[in-house]
């Protein structure tokens, strides 16, 4: 319990504090609506493998990412991983990202957060294109930014690792120090239903 309360206090201070989300820590929980309107929340893909995409249609990198993310997802989605794109276009961009996504048909969930809620909580930076991987025990697994041809072979061998647990170092049996007793559960920060 004071484990989990300090780590509450902790993700607090970073988003406050405007830093970026960082490995091994365990998710803020979010909803956002998708291109369609569905309201879409993150607590929804526990116990998958899942990568938060941040982009715009203003970045050109991130349009070339995309194409590799559409491809993952369709080959590994059976496997238990997910894409949720997140469009930080903003209110009067939103409907660009819309066109675009569909014009696309990309087999993944596009997310838009106009308000810049959950980019906030996980990039407060604003770098794009920028990847949060997400393990199945929902704490960020590991954090890309930015994107120059050949990365995807890097973020699909990660992706990977992650699906296959027996790829992964075997922990010891014991707890080690400043290990939470309790399964690891999503934190909830203030973020907003940026559907409006």
């Amino acid at each position: 319990m004071i484990a989990r309360t300090l780590r509450s206090l902790l993700l607090g201070a970073v988003v406050l504090l405007g830093l970026p989300a960082a490995a091994g820590e365990p998710v803020t929980d979010f909803t956002l609506r998708d291109v369609n309107g569905k309201r879409v929340q993150l607590a929804d893909y526990q116990g998958k493998v899942v990568l938060l995409s941040f982009w715009a249609t203003w970045c050109g990198p991130c349009k070339v990412e995309m194409k590799h993310l559409d491809r993952f997802q369709r080959e590994l989605r059976d496997e238990g991983f997910e894409v949720l794109s997140i469009s930080s276009d903003d209110a009067r961009t939103a409907s660009q990202a819309k066109r675009y996504v569909k014009q696309k048909r990309f087999d993944f969930t596009v997310l838009l957060d106009t308000d810049a809620s959950v980019t906030g909580t996980y990039n407060p930076n604003k770098t794009l294109p920028y990847g949060v991987l997400i393990g199945r025990d929902h704490r960020i697994a590991k954090i890309y930014s930015g994107y120059n041809p050949g990365d995807e072979e890097r973020l699909l061998a990660d992706i990977k690792a992650e699906l296959d647990p027996s790829s992964k170092p075997v922990k010891s049996k014991g707890r080690s120090k400043g290990e939470p007793s309790e399964p690891p559960v999503l934190e909830s920060a203030s973020t907003k239903d940026s559907a409006g």
